[in-house]
């Protein structure tokens, strides 16, 4: 009896799975439940878990009773880890202790993820049945390493998370464990709703790339999602305000830029407002600055008409320049309060060292990770519909 049918079938369900993705609804808003989420099948049996999907790390860990040493309020019950334990030499190990592998037992992989806010995770790789549903149809339960965290410290702003999906650049994020497998592209995707809510996708299939706005992924900062060095505009005007290393982060709600350009931006948009029927609300402590009007905000759209649109220009390697635009709604909130306030926060007080555009700025866009071709782009979209496939029939 022949293989060649077999194998034949095998290559084209192999071909036919890199040509498909994995799409996923998000829920939650940037204000005023302060983070999105997405849901998770994890397990043998599969059961859910919400997760924060952060662009700005790798590794995907759940709360683990393991037991669990300090952990933080979860929607569901701790996640029981799978016996199927990483062992230390495993490359996947290797990629999350860059100075070499420093493990107690040779059997097992510890780690330990910080994040920008103090918080942290602390525990061992485990591998685990992963539920996806692929857009072509199929469903699969492929065995991806995560972290059973039995140890978290809390930022200062803590959410009620089962756990933090990693979407960076590194070997041990999801999407680089299903590429190497073969089952998507190394793509990740999502689209963030003004009115809450959105979706996140997985390869590369779900959108047009001749309508997004591409720009290259810098090499000199490989850790992060980064196009770069990015130029302030202001009303369509340059500012001066140069050289902003800035990156892509969606485990971050708002954003940041450093002191000097959060100052800049500050005086160009006070005085922009000289005149205008706003006074700032020192009462109001929803963020840094906020301003109120005659009689409280309903909405973005009562105040958009007093402030400019914002930009961010990127150098695209010496093939001109892309534009990543902020109109008022991307860099503004209505607070409960009725005020409007700013989305843009002091980054050197907040300690970070490099210009972050959070979730606040993404929504309403399509933001894509090519890691294939180490590309970041974005366009505009309505992200309350679910795309359909370009190569699948509904």
């Amino acid at each position: 009896m022949s293989m060649l049918p077999v194998l034949a079938q095998v290559t084209l369900l192999m071909l036919n799975r890199v040509g498909s993705s994995i799409l996923f609804p998000l829920h939650g808003n940037v204000y005023p439940i302060g983070f999105y989420s997405v849901t998770l099948n994890i397990g043998q049996p599969s059961k859910p878990y919400f997760l924060d999907p952060d662009t700005g790390s790798d590794l995907t860990w759940l709360q683990c009773d393991a037991p669990c040493v300090q952990c933080t309020e979860t929607p569901h019950p701790l996640y029981r880890p799978s016996k199927n334990l990483v062992p230390c030499k495993d490359p996947l190990c290797k990629s999350l202790h860059l100075h070499g592998c420093q493990c107690e037992t040779p059997e097992q992989c510890e780690y330990e993820v910080q994040y920008a806010d103090g918080g942290s995770s602390f525990g061992v790789l485990v591998k685990d049945a992963f539920s996806f549903n692929f857009i072509n149809g199929e469903q699969l339960k492929p065995h991806l390493a995560l972290g059973c965290g039995y140890d978290q410290s809390p930022g200062p702003f803590p959410h009620p998370f089962d756990g933090v999906l990693g979407l960076g650049k590194g070997k041990s994020s999801i999407v680089s464990q299903l590429s190497k497998q073969g089952l998507v592209q190394n793509v990740i995707g999502h689209c963030l709703s003004l009115q809450g809510g959105g979706y996140l996708f997985f390869g590369d299939d779900l959108y047009d790339s001749s309508r997004v706005l591409w720009t290259s992924m810098s090499r000199d900062h490989p850790e992060h999602y980064s196009p770069r060095f990015a130029e302030l505009i202001f009303g369509g005007k340059t500012t001066g305000i140069k050289n902003l290393l800035t990156v892509f982060d969606s485990g971050s709600s708002y954003t940041y830029l450093n002191s000097p350009a959060y100052q800049a931006l500050i005086s160009l948009v006070k005085k922009e407002l000289t005149g205008k029927p706003l006074r700032e609300a020192l009462d109001d402590k929803t963020l840094p600055l906020c301003w109120k009007g005659q009689r409280p905000f309903k909405s973005l759209q009562d105040v958009r008409k007093y402030f400019k649109p914002l930009a961010l220009s990127f150098t695209n390697g010496g093939k001109g320049k892309t534009q990543f635009e902020l109109p008022p709604e991307a860099y503004l909130i209505i607070s409960r309060n009725g005020n409007v306030c700013l989305g843009i926060l002091d980054g050197t007080e907040a300690g970070q060292d490099v210009n972050i555009i959070g979730d606040i700025s993404m929504q309403d866009k399509v933001v894509i990770y090519n890691n294939e071709k180490q590309l970041i782009g974005w366009m505009p979209a309505n992200c309350n519909r679910l795309p359909k496939s370009k190569t699948t029939s509904f």
